[in-house]
């Protein structure tokens, strides 16, 4: 006979939700079901399925049990049986689960994929944001909140901000609904999740990290607590996707017993592939932001490797723009003007078009975690 059950859950999502964080409930449901199989009544309409979840009918394998004298069969054969049943079973429960969207709340605490200002933290948090959509999950940016802090001196008014935060997003939980999943992107010393690890407690929601990092040389006055923040973080997350080695190994050392997977830094490449090389000989470029710190670095390690290199054939064009523009200037002032080309800050088509043109991409790279523009790069066929 067939058995009937509804999983009371607030969309049709929610089974994902059931599936990620309720692993003791799906052992339950082996251990008790070990003998069927399940399948899912799709024939309602998603629109339909508003305020209760899918309909479960578990339907008994045919053949799952022998009778001998009147009694279930044992022993080796019926132990096989049982076990190629489970795994039935589970197959069934993973592939339906894997086959529904997820209602995914997305934060970014140095940078939100919203923020006004370009960079290559902005850029793979919004290609994260698309690539986990296109996978068809419904993904909402919780909070704009900033987290980041340049310095050791941390203001307490921090924490303050961040209660606040909280609690607006815990009252809009509690009004439209919850997240299946929190996905925090690049947590780590400046830039801590004060929001997700408490708000994933509160609601018994999974948390997954993508990009964090520690190391134990920037535990230095209010940075050790971020970093602390940063530790139980990632110690419980579901997972840690580590999108350098340099970053797993650094999240295994400071927490032995994490989840972490590996996965590549990654481009769209299409706007590149799309526009053909056409490589002028002698045609240097370099894109990258005029920032404070490893950007200014970078341009005044390059403007004095190229300052050596005046008797060769080259010009160079710089894609990027920024608050030390006239510190980057200045530091290629002994390099002739003609030789240079300022273009500013540019839209990623034209971008496509300047890296075509080129015959060679530099960049020094200072401080560089992995570098989108390399891809970026390479994707328009330059050599690095």
């Amino acid at each position: 006979r067939q058995w009937q059950a509804d999983i009371t859950e607030s969309d049709h999502a929610r089974f994902c939700g059931l599936a990620l964080n309720g692993g003791q409930k799906i052992r339950l449901i082996v251990v008790f079901l070990v003998h069927s199989c399940i399948t899912f009544d799709r024939s309602v309409p998603a629109a339909q399925l508003s305020g209760r979840g899918p309909t479960v009918k578990i339907t008994p394998l045919h053949g799952c049990s022998t009778r001998r004298n009147g009694r279930i069969g044992t022993g080796r054969r019926m132990t096989a049986l049982r076990k190629k049943n489970e795994a039935r079973l589970l197959q069934s429960v993973r592939r339906f689960a894997l086959s529904l969207p997820m209602k995914i709340a997305l934060y970014a605490p140095l940078k939100s994929p919203d923020h006004p200002v370009p960079s290559g933290d902005r850029l793979m948090a919004r290609q994260l944001l698309h690539a986990l959509r296109l996978a068809g999950h419904a993904v909402d940016v919780v909070s704009q909140l900033r987290a980041y802090c340049a310095s050791p001196e941390v203001p307490p008014e921090q924490e303050m901000v961040a209660s606040a935060e909280r609690q607006r997003i815990a009252a809009a939980w509690q009004r439209d609904g919850m997240p299946d999943l929190w996905f925090c992107y690049h947590p780590y010393y400046k830039a801590p999740d004060r929001l997700g690890p408490l708000l994933c407690r509160e609601f018994d929601i999974p948390y997954v990290t993508a990009e964090s990092s520690y190391s134990d040389r920037r535990n230095i006055g209010g940075w050790a607590q971020s970093q602390a923040l940063v530790r139980d973080g990632v110690k419980q997350a579901a997972v840690n996707i580590c999108l350098t080695e340099r970053d797993r190994r650094g999240l295994q050392n400071a927490v032995p017993d994490a989840r972490l997977a590996r996965l590549a830094p990654f481009i769209d490449a299409a706007p590149f592939l799309s526009t053909e090389p056409r490589p002028e000989a002698g045609h240097l470029v370099t894109v990258a932001m005029m920032r404070p710190g490893d950007k200014l670095a970078s341009y005044a390690a390059l403007a004095a490797a190229l300052s050596h290199l005046l008797d060769e054939d080259w010009r160079l064009s710089l894609v990027g723009d920024g608050p030390e523009r006239a510190a980057v200037e200045a530091a290629f002032s002994k390099i002739p003007a003609d030789r240079l080309r300022w273009l500013g800050e540019l839209k990623p088509e034209e971008i496509s078009a300047v890296l075509s043109s080129a015959c060679l991409y530099v960049w020094p790279g200072h401080g560089e975690a992995y570098g989108l523009a390399y891809l970026e790069a390479q994707a328009a066929g330059l050599p690095v």
